[in-house]
Formats: structure tokens, sequence, C-alpha cells
């Protein structure tokens, strides 16, 4: 009995994680290079059932010894969320005819290619979000402020909106190259560990720039490559089962109480 409210409580649990991360990647489908989340869920390792005998020794005295035989059959205990993974599929190409607004495109079987930013703290951090500005220094900057990087890992100062970006990421004003956009690449984006704004952070050494395998799309940005029809569904279904677990729950807690307060009653 109380192993059937450890596993409905941790279907509950798992249920309710899982619409939390939906709805965190339906309130940002129309965030510009939003990843979504996908979830993966695993059981707890089963319990093998065995069957309890009693056997006769074979003395004089005819001692009984307790022994077990396995049933093969398994009971699960219950389920867990084990990992939340962004998907690192394109998003659509929506255009906004911002010459501050880029978008970087990979090449089929290419990795993934991320902008590479400045971090408060100094250190690189990388994004598909290539919403820009210019701050009053002429800095192209993140909507939230940070520095967008070279192939130097140094600021890129422009004088005013009026700039073109070639397909590799080269910046000309006045048809004179004064940049060219740091591109950070990897083959296994999984790797990465995802922060808040859209940013991603390596758990160990810089991603490598390159100048291959992607395109620059100036005056368009990447959107969210989030599935809304899906992840409505998917929010729906995890509401049922979560509904479900709920009653299993009640019909258990009910079940309690008739044991212990009806079958355990003395007249």
């Amino acid at each position: 009995m109380f192993r059937g409210f450890y596993t409905v409580a941790s279907g509950m649990i798992a249920q309710q994680r899982k619409t939390e991360i939906l709805s965190n990647n339906l309130s940002n489908a129309n965030t510009p290079g939003f990843k979504a989340d996908q979830t993966s869920m695993r059981a707890f390792p089963e319990m093998l059932l065995q069957r309890i005998d009693n056997q006769q020794l074979p003395i004089k005295t005819e001692g009984m010894v307790t022994s077990s035989k396995p049933l093969n059959v398994g009971l699960n205990t219950g389920v867990y969320l084990q990992e939340a993974a962004p998907s690192f599929l394109q998003g659509d190409l929506q255009q906004t005819d911002q010459n501050t607004d880029f978008a970087v495109v990979d090449h089929e079987g290419n990795g993934t290619s991320f902008f590479t930013v400045q971090h408060p703290e100094g250190e690189f951090r990388y994004t598909r979000n290539g919403n820009f500005t210019l701050d009053h220094q002429g800095n192209l900057v993140t909507s939230s402020g940070l520095y967008v990087m070279d192939t130097n890992g140094d600021k890129i100062t422009l004088n005013n909106n009026d700039f073109d970006v070639l397909s590799d990421g080269t910046i000309l004003q006045n048809n004179v190259e004064v940049a060219s956009l740091r591109i950070s690449y990897t083959e296994n984006p999984l790797l990465l560990k995802k922060e808040g704004d859209g940013l991603y952070s390596t758990l160990e050494n810089e991603l490598p720039f390159t100048k291959d395998g992607y395109t620059i799309s100036q005056g368009y940005i990447e959107g969210a490559n989030v599935d809304e029809g899906r992840t409505m569904t998917d929010m729906l279904t995890a509401y049922r089962s979560f509904e479900a677990n709920q009653k299993v729950l009640q019909a258990y807690d009910t079940s309690m109480d008739k044991a212990v307060n009806e079958i355990g009653r003395v007249n």
C-alpha cells in the first residue's frame, strides 16, 4: 500500500515538471533564437518478485528452512524526469529589414553555430538570438547589453546603422571591412550549459570559431523552434496523466482510511 503512494507521487512530480518545461517552451514561442527543451522520463529500477517457500531439511530432525524462488515478474517502483535537453533544430527565418538583426543558418550536417558575446565577468557566452542593436558608443550589443565579439575577441564598434554583413560574417562599412563576426561552432551542442536570456556556456574550454559551415543573413532573425500545436497537445497529455495519478492517490487514501478506521475496529 505504502509503495503505491510513492509510485503515484513520483508520477505526479514527473508530470508536474514536464508541464512546467512545456509551459516555458510555449511562453518563449516568440523569442528569437529560442531552443525548446525536450524531456525524457525514466522508470526507477524494477524489483524482482520472489516466492517464499518452506522446504524440509534432509535430516532426521526434519527441520524446516525458508527459501525463495524468482517469479520472473518485475514490479516498477515509480518514474522520474531524467533530464531536459534543448533541441537545436533550425528555427524559421523572420524578415525584419533591420541592419542590426542577423540570423545564422547552419549548413546541413555541419553541427551548430552560435554568435559569440561577452559576459559581464569577461567570459564568452553563445547565443542563436541575433536581435542586436548599437549602444550609445556604437558597440554592437545584444538586447540585454552584452557585447558581440569579433574574430579577435574584441567588441565590434560601428559609426552608424549603415553597414553590410556578408554571408561569412564579414562586416563592411563604406565598402571597407571593419570587423568579422565571431561565429563559434560545436558538433555536439548538448554539451553546452543552458543559461537564461538565450545564452549558453561551455563546461570547459571555449568553443572554436569558424568561417565555414554556416551563412549569415542580415535583416533576418531566427525564430524559436517551438511547435506550438504539439506543445499544447503534450501539455494536455501531461495534465491528464497528472489527474489520473491524482485519482489513484485518492483511491489509495480511501483504502488506507478504511483499513485504519473500519477493518481494525473492535466491536
